[in-house]
């Protein structure tokens, strides 16, 4: 009998060293997954952790963007999207910068010349590039932005440039005013610069760098952080768990992953080109140059009769381009009147008995900061949040008007921002009820110009199956988008920021919201036409006219 105790008590024992062992190795695991160290992990487009063995990944298993698990209907709309930008650049070798596009010796010439154009013709511009050597060249893949524009009108509007691959450019105008009407060319990037950024934008998406610090007690630690680290070091494993968005940091050597408390911009990686290459990227040689004319620059427009001009109105909602123009520095919509709010108290009925979220980066911050500059009754109410980040809320007691600013969550290149004020805007919009009280703009675009097209893909795809989600339990929620808009160029923006990749961006945004019941601020239209210069943060006039536009949504003309 005691034989058989001994046995069964041996028997016990060893039963529960096995189930502590187990639950060692569990815990273990579990933490390891818990935002902790990911060096043979990735997380796939579901949030699922999936091993780099049975996805057959040869190369940077940590970077989801490269990997994700998409439907065949998303899959095909990545694959329509990615091949609508393909930019045409002949793999010609590298190019001696004296055999680069030389604005200066390029020329343009209107190709339907006549003693004047009725509103609403069409101007026909065509455009010859040639190199430093005065010599034309034989291939196209140049970058070229164009208007037309009447400086005493304060006119503007944009047109649609056509590259024919042979050193030849058409431009297309519709003029929209009458009066005496100005062309005018502008070389962004040569072509060979144009072969640059796609190289940058492919191989060296780390280009600009975050970084998170790490506190518990009285150490601290500061580490990298990015869509895409290296793996030679173990990570912490940021990725949202509901949108399945990849962020990572280089796990501290002393404190837990579950120790970072904020993130902020780490900076610019400086000698990304070769002497050779620096050459294509020269402030005053071949960024945002313009291109002369040869022979006269500019046509006369009459107006049209009343018959042809009410044919003319008609025709404008069939949403031709320009999406719209300037006359009078007041921006004028194709597609419907747009009203003017130039007096407080007009924003204040608008708005009244509304809640208005505002979501992603600093230039939808920029309709927070004009509207509580503009509207004396909007008061910002102090959250303590640090300068230019947010979170910011301001109220209009009197008339029941609630305004919130939130940035969007990582990439952003902000000073600071906490990290429980990380908020994805797909989750910030799954939170919201909605109706016809509720307005949501959302702006996301700038932070994401150093990254492959695919990491912006998704950010739009989890932010429009949100909005869907939205508009699906509440029709009467007014969600509009503001597109992304030009700017400033130098050389060394120019490889972060340049308006060739925020063409890009906003050419994505425009394809993937078509169609899904949203409003559309054109503000990239609405800063191209215009003569002021180009800036990330459009001056105050550009700024009017947006929320002009976005107010028009929120209150449209009584018909």
């Amino acid at each position: 009998m005691w034989t058989n105790f001994f046995r069964l008590r041996l028997f016990c024992c060893l039963l529960a060293v096995l189930m502590v062992v187990v639950l060692v190795i569990n815990v273990t695991q579990v933490e390891y997954l818990d935002h902790e160290t990911v060096s043979a992990t990735f997380i796939d487009s579901s949030g699922q952790f999936v091993s780099p063995q049975v996805s057959g990944i040869s190369r940077n298993p940590y970077c989801g963007y490269e990997h994700q698990t998409l439907s065949s209907r998303e899959r095909m709309e990545e694959n329509s999207l990615l091949a609508a930008l393909q930019w045409q650049v002949p793999d010609v070798g590298p190019v001696p910068f004296l055999k680069s596009t030389d604005p200066s010796s390029s020329y343009f010439v209107i190709l339907n010349s006549a003693a004047f154009f009725k509103v609403g013709s069409q101007l026909e511009v065509l455009v010859h590039v040639q190199d430093f050597q005065r010599k034309p060249k034989k291939y196209g893949g140049d970058y070229l932005q164009a208007r037309i524009h009447s400086p005493k009108l304060q006119a503007g509007a944009v047109g649609r440039v056509v590259d024919y691959q042979n050193g030849f450019y058409k431009v297309f105008f519709t003029l929209l005013w009458p009066g005496k009407v100005k062309v005018s060319i502008s070389l962004v990037h040569p072509s060979e610069g144009i072969r640059v950024l796609q190289h940058l934008q492919e191989e060296k998406p780390d280009r600009v760098y975050f970084k998170s610090l790490f506190r518990s007690g009285r150490i601290s630690e500061t580490t990298e952080c990015n869509v895409c680290l290296p793996r030679s070091l173990p990570l912490c494993n940021f990725t949202d768990l509901y949108t399945g968005e990849p962020w990572f940091c280089f796990k501290p050597k002393k404190l837990p992953c579950s120790s970072r408390i904020n993130h902020f911009k780490g900076g610019y990686l400086k000698g990304l080109l070769t002497a050779a290459e620096n050459a294509f990227f020269q402030s005053g040689v071949n960024i945002k140059m313009p291109v002369n004319s040869s022979g006269p620059d500019w046509v006369t427009v009459i107006p049209r009769r009343m018959q042809e001009t009410n044919n003319f109105d008609l025709s404008q909602g069939s949403g031709t381009f320009p999406s719209g123009y300037y006359y009078r520095d007041q921006w004028r919509p194709r597609r419907f009147k747009m009203r003017q709010f130039n007096d407080p108290d007009n924003v204040t009925e608008c708005l009244q008995r509304k809640v208005v979220y505002l979501f992603g980066d600093s230039t939808i911050r920029q309709w927070f900061e004009y509207l509580t500059t503009f509207v004396p009754d909007l008061v910002e109410f102090n959250l303590g949040s640090p300068k230019n980040v947010g979170p910011f809320l301001a109220v209009d007691q009197k008339h029941n008007i609630l305004l919130r600013y939130r940035c969007h969550g990582p990439p952003i290149r902000f000073t600071t921002v906490f990290s429980n004020e990380l908020r994805y805007v797909a989750n910030e919009l799954n939170g919201i009820v909605g109706g016809k009280n509720t307005v949501v703009a959302i702006a996301v675009w700038s932070h994401f110009s150093t990254f492959p097209l695919e990491v912006y893909i998704r950010r739009l795809r989890n932010i429009r199956r949100a909005v869907v989600q939205l508009l699906d339990r509440s029709p009467k929620t007014i969600v509009v988008i503001r597109t992304a808009n030009a700017q400033e160029l130098g050389p060394e923006v120019s490889l972060f920021n340049s308006d060739w990749y925020n063409f890009q961006l906003d050419t994505i945004l425009r394809k993937m919201f078509s169609g899904v019941g949203v409003y559309l601020v054109d503000a990239w239209e609405m800063t191209l036409a215009h003569y002021l210069p180009h800036k990330l943060h459009p001056d105050e006039v550009i700024v009017k006219n947006q929320l002009d536009m976005f107010l028009s949504f929120v209150c449209p003309v009584e018909t």
